[in-house]
């Protein structure tokens, strides 16, 4: 018996956009939405395109650099991974652009398939904030030495409970949650003067969970907070206390989105 011809063709995304504009990347009621306008897009070239399928949600604010989504349209539809990403990227306004597009087999899940991801958070600490970074990194105008905050936000790394380290999510779902996540590497560099730029790359975040961290990670800094008070809401989340800093979404950028496929 021969296989059934699949009934869809499915592509790959890789997108980048300016998260300032928007309500996060998940679709909301009233639009505005990174997922809503990748949505619509499609659906103006391809009226059955399905929803569009993200890796992962960012917050309101939040940029991406390789946010990685997925939609199908009918098999009969011709246009080529090559077509789609001229024509999105005409259609699309200026704060999204797809970078790469791919036809992908109908196995492949943007979120589901996942690996890891690879967070990025930036920390301006000079006394002027310059004008091409407003909203896109966190204004600290003391100094932060790279050592120590590299120390501090080390004693992430590993699986932990993060439920201290993360905010409830609105979105109807009132049971228990599965706050367990597992953080492969942290890192620090910096690029440019008064410019430090903090990596967490893990199997998956929490709500906030990123901005927490780095947040917790300033306020010991700062000597607001020592390491371990840290390991006690890490080992103790039933508590109920709560990391008492969370950065603002400026500087947050979804970097990279690894898939143990690629």
């Amino acid at each position: 018996m021969s296989e059934s011809t699949p009934s869809t063709r499915r592509f790959r995304l890789t997108i980048a956009y300016d998260g300032r504009p928007y309500r996060g990347w998940q679709s909301q009621a009233g639009g505005e939405t990174v997922q809503d306008v990748v949505l619509a897009t499609c659906r103006s070239i391809c009226p059955e395109a399905s929803t569009v399928q993200g890796a992962g949600r960012t917050d309101a604010g939040v940029s991406a650099e390789g946010q990685v989504a997925h939609f199908d349209v009918p098999a009969g539809w011709s246009m080529e991974a090559e077509h789609w990403f001229r024509a999105l990227n005409t259609k699309l306004p200026a704060t999204i652009r797809v970078m790469e597009c791919a036809e992908a087999p109908p196995t492949f899940h943007s979120r589901f398939s996942r690996g890891e991801k690879v967070y990025r958070y930036r920390i301006f600490t000079g006394p002027v904030l310059p004008p091409l970074l407003a909203g896109l990194a966190w204004h600290r105008r003391h100094a932060i030495p790279m050592d120590e905050i590299a120390e501090w936000i080390r004693v992430f790394e590993g699986r932990h409970d993060f439920k201290a380290f993360s905010s409830k999510r609105r979105d109807g779902h009132e049971g228990p949650r599965d706050t367990f996540r597992t953080i492969h590497a942290t890192a620090v560099s910096s690029d440019a003067p008064h410019q430090l730029d903090l990596r967490f790359r893990g199997s998956g975040f929490l709500y906030k969970m990123v901005r927490f961290l780095v947040g917790s990670a300033v306020y010991g800094i700062q000597g607001k907070l020592d390491l371990e008070e840290i390991r006690d809401l890490l080992a103790d989340p039933a508590s109920g206390r709560k990391a008492p800093c969370c950065a603002p979404p400026d500087g947050l950028t979804l970097e990279r989105v690894i898939y143990e496929t690629d």
